[in-house]
């Protein structure tokens, strides 16, 4: 199931200078994808009162790369494995690194917009292919339990550092958030040229699935659209519904289209695995309840609170540090407790961080509140991130593994927009017409936040299954999936789930 540069991995004590540069490479990319999420959030001022945008254009800045990102995932994890995935990773960087340089010299909202979706489109492709060139470099086990859990760490720091960042470059212009990430990714290319290592093609004897590609890429474009323009637009009104019920009847014919074609872009049978629907689930839950708590604590600290940009960048440090520091030792306990019993503690102590943080009121505090909010949201994320990752990952052949890869980020890109929406849905509807004081609006944010929390007890509720499966060591067999007309023709594939099938993988129940 690996490449074979991983007999050089076979010891996590010594990996050679080529397998670092490898990661560092692949950490940077991934760091990158994160710091432009959150960096772009807070120049949002800046950006309207210069360029002259509109609340609703400017709204686009962010969501241009959400769809981008979003919507092109599934098409970008199995391009790595059918195209190559050194040359998917090397060739969207190089495109991620000339829109960074693009969107810090325009001009105009849309030619931002277009930046932005451009950036999206390409991280779509380095995200699920760098994932892949891991889960394919490094052996299964310690060694890329380690190297997952260093990788997740770059964009947890991404992220957090993000933050800070805007808040200091935007003081001098909007246009060096934009600007920042081109000269890191091209040095990211220029290594990567010398050090990723070439990875053979899967043969794919069945031909490309266009028909899957072109219907899952549009269902999942409408899906991310729909859901970012549902609070402007009405949940309820007519263009949201005839939205929704197109995007579902998109994903019902990539449905059929998968089950029935030969090389599917999606193997559907991957998720018959219950860690792997586990994880998929987890990912959803738990990025998504993320995303929305840092919303709407954002919102908190000031508009409430009326701290600056730079003094609420630096209230979600702790967290984002305490992913750093940790980066060396998660891997360990994942060995040691395995990924099923770490993803519970994780996500234990992030509905504890969320119900602690219910307690903000008007006053500041803090230290009783703020601090050891961040710091328990710090090890959840420490322990949940890196372990969903190896937990998607484990037990996948390495021609499926960037379909895998683009399956998870999918889900956690499609979680993060669904539950944002829903939670802001709640915030509005809970808010008082025509009042605006302090009070009020600080009652608006409590069902958001309670929506916030039960979204964490969700995913632990999920998660909390793997315990029960994890007690056994029974190996959980995923059928390949098989096109009904391979079936009519004696296909070494059988269709029907209750026969033994010829082609399986076994992933290890504890993981």
């Amino acid at each position: 199931m690996t490449s074979p540069l991983t007999a050089v991995s076979a010891s996590p004590e010594r990996w050679t200078p080529r397998l670092w540069g490898t990661l560092l490479v692949l950490c940077a990319a991934m760091f990158l994808d994160a710091l432009d999420v959150s960096m772009v959030g807070v120049a949002l001022p800046s950006i309207g009162s210069e360029l002259d945008l509109s609340t609703s254009t400017l709204q686009w800045v962010v969501s241009g790369y959400i769809l981008g990102y979003g919507g092109l995932l599934l098409l970008g994890g199995r391009a790595a494995d059918l195209l190559g995935r050194r040359r998917v990773f090397l060739i969207a960087l190089a495109v991620f690194a000339l829109a960074s340089l693009l969107g810090g010299f325009v001009d105009s909202g849309p030619l931002l917009i277009a930046s932005r979706f451009i950036k999206g489109l390409s991280a779509a492709f380095t995200a699920p292919a760098g994932l892949s060139i891991i889960t394919t470099t490094f052996a299964e086990g310690p060694v890329r339990n380690r190297a997952l859990t260093i990788y997740t760490t770059c964009a947890a720091t991404g992220f957090s550092m993000g933050l800070v960042l805007s808040g200091l470059l935007t003081e001098a212009s909007w246009r060096l958030t934009m600007l920042l990430p081109a000269p890191i990714a091209l040095l990211a290319l220029v290594a990567g040229i010398k050090l990723i290592p070439r990875s053979a093609r899967e043969k794919n004897k069945g031909g490309y699935d266009v028909p899957g590609a072109v219907t899952g890429t549009a269902a999942m474009l409408l899906l991310v659209f729909t859901v970012v323009e549902a609070p402007e637009a009405g949940w309820a009104s007519a263009r949201t519904l005839l939205s929704f019920l197109v995007a579902a009847v998109l994903l019902a014919v990539f449905v059929r289209i998968e089950l029935r074609t030969a090389s599917p872009l999606i193997r559907l049978g991957v998720l018959r695995s219950g860690p792997q629907l586990r994880a998929q689930l987890g990912a959803m839950t738990f990025f998504g309840g993320y995303v929305s708590f840092q919303f709407l604590a954002t919102q908190y600290f000031q508009s409430l609170l009326g701290w600056s940009a730079l003094e609420t960048a630096l209230a979600f440090l702790p967290a984002g540090a305490l992913v750093a520091l940790s980066s060396t030792k998660v891997g360990s306990v994942i060995d040691r407790f395995g990924t099923p019993r770490v993803i519970v503690a994780g996500f234990v102590l992030l509905v504890a961080s969320y119900v602690l943080f219910l307690r903000i009121s008007l006053t500041p505090a803090y230290a009783a509140v703020v601090l050891p909010s961040m710091i328990l949201l710090g090890f959840a994320c420490a322990l949940v991130f890196p372990s969903l990752n190896i937990q998607a990952t484990n037990g996948v052949d390495d021609d499926e593994q960037g379909m895998v890869s683009g399956l998870l980020n999918t889900s956690i890109q499609v979680g993060g927009a669904i539950f944002l929406a829903v939670v802001t849905a709640v915030v509005t509807a809970s808010s008082h017409d025509g009042d605006a004081s302090p009070q009020a609006v600080l009652d608006s944010f409590r069902p958001g936040l309670i929506v916030v929390t039960a979204i964490a007890v969700a995913g632990l509720l999920i998660t909390l299954t793997g315990l029960r499966s994890s007690r056994t060591r029974k190996s959980v067999v995923v059928a390949k999936s098989v096109p009904q007309e391979a079936e009519a023709q004696g296909s070494a594939h059988r269709g029907p789930v209750d026969q033994e099938p010829t082609e399986r993988e076994t992933v290890a129940a504890r993981d």
